[in-house]
Formats: C-alpha cells, structure tokens, sequence
C-alpha cells in the first residue's frame, strides 16, 4: 500500500499531508472543520502523539491520537464522527472513518486473544503479533445485510428504537454465521417487521464505521404478511410512497439513502 511505515517518524511528515486528529473515539474539529494542513499543525507538539498512516494516495492522510497539550493549542473541541456524517465531504468522511475503526482495532488487540500476552505492531502489515504463541490479528469487519422492501410503488420505511436520529431508514442486521447475505435478509426483515419477501437483488457496498461494517446493500419485493415490530429493534414503520418519503438518509452517506435513490429512479423509469 504505501512506501511509509504504518506508524511513520515526524521526519517523514510531507507538506502535502493532511491530519485527523482524535482524542479517545471523538475528532478534534474547529467549526465542523476536522481535516488539518501541516501548516495548521506545530509538528513539534506530535512528538508525544501517535501517528497512523491511514491513506497514501492521492494525499497522504495521517490519523493522531492526540496529547492535550495539542488540543489546547488548536484552540478545538472534540465531537463524534457520527456528528460529522452530514457536514463534509464523502472522502474526507470516508477516510476519517477507516481511521476510526484502525484506531479502534488496534485499541482493542493490545493483547493476544489466545494466551493472553501484549501483541506488537507488525512491521510491514496492518496486523498485530503475538512473539508468544506466534499468532497474527488482522482488522475485522463485521457483514451486515441492509434492504429496502418494496411493494408496488411503496417503500417500507422504519425508525430504531436504540438509534433516536430522527431518520426513517431501511432494515438492517448482522450476517450470523452459516448465513448468506440473502438468508440475513430474510430473517431480519421476518424478526424486525414479521414480514416476508422475495425477489431479494443485491445494489452495492459500503463500509460503515460503527464501530466496523460492511454494509451489504438489496432492494427485496413484499411477498406477504402484516407488519408487526419488534419493539427492542424498532420504534415505528410504515409503508411510504416513494414520492412522499419522511426525512430519510441522504444518498452519498449512507448506503440506506441510496437504495431509496435507486428504487425512486426505477419507478420514475416506469420499472415498477
């Protein structure tokens, strides 16, 4: 991937390089701002900071799980990155993300899974070592399957009961083991919504950082049943037509938004 070690020197600090700065799990931002030009940076308060190469190409993009006295020098707060999802541009979301979950990964594999000793940085890999039992960690991403279910010219639209964002959105879950991605679907939409379907096509991907997804996009028809919730998951759904939506995600940050656009521009073409 990259000609810099993952966890570069300040001498290998390029002017062209552009910095996310963390303190914990939170961004440290100016304004709704989180993404700093070295000329913003005194290099010289990252001494007692980590640095994590993140992205090399087109730009480098360095994450910095930041000392204090750096914060108080940028004069910032710090906010979630989900704050930020509706504020700035999908790449510089997208990179911010994958540091998250980098940060997060490593954060939680200071120690070997299997005897118990503290790990190291692999030289050369995202991994982590283990010298006693000599066993590599790589990063994980957990599969989700999310699906909008249609009936005719109608979208089946819910809002979490655990997440209070005001969004209504699709149906989601994690892909347990033994399961397609299309089994996943099935089973989520008959435990959220007691609700079958069928005709399940898959649209497209994206990774989703809270805390380290992959979400697996379909549009699924309605094939029979009455829509029952299961109150732990959902709060509200409701049939929707694709013309009159509530406040939905919006295409480009999350992939819920884009299936809407889809089915919404299948329908203009007279496919449904």
């Amino acid at each position: 991937m990259t000609s810099r070690h993952y966890f570069p020197d300040l001498d290998e600090i390029r002017e062209s390089d552009r910095f996310v700065i963390f303190k914990g799990s939170q961004i440290v931002v100016k304004g709704d701002d989180f993404v700093w030009d070295c000329e913003q940076l005194d290099l010289q308060l990252l001494h007692n900071s980590q640095l994590l190469l993140i992205e090399e190409e087109p730009s480098g993009f360095i994450a910095v799980q930041a000392n204090p006295s750096l914060i108080e020098q940028l004069d910032a707060e710090c906010r979630s990155l989900r704050s930020l999802l509706f504020t700035q541009r999908d790449y510089d979301v997208s990179v911010a993300g994958k540091a998250s979950q980098i940060i997060d990964w490593y954060g939680t594999h200071r120690f070997c899974g299997s005897c118990g000793n503290p790990t190291r940085h692999h030289e050369t890999e995202r991994a982590v070592l283990c010298d006693q039992c000599n066993k590599q960690f790589y990063p994980r991403i957990n599969p989700c399957a999310i699906v909008l279910v249609v009936r005719g010219r109608e979208v089946l639209l819910a809002r979490s009961a655990r997440f209070r964002t005001g969004f209504y959105s699709c149906l989601a879950g994690f892909i347990e083991i033994g399961e397609t991605a299309e089994d996943t679907v099935l089973r989520e939409v008959r435990e959220e919504v007691g609700l079958s379907v069928n005709n399940i096509r898959y649209v497209k991907s994206q990774s989703w950082p809270f805390p380290s997804q992959l979400m697996l996009g379909f549009i699924a028809e309605y094939e029979s049943g009455k829509i029952v919730l299961e109150p732990d998951e959902i709060e509200e759904a409701g049939w929707y037509d694709i013309g009159a939506l509530p406040n939905v995600p919006l295409p480009g940050i999350s992939v819920a938004g884009e299936l809407i656009q889809q089915f919404a521009e299948e329908v203009e073409a007279g496919l449904f």
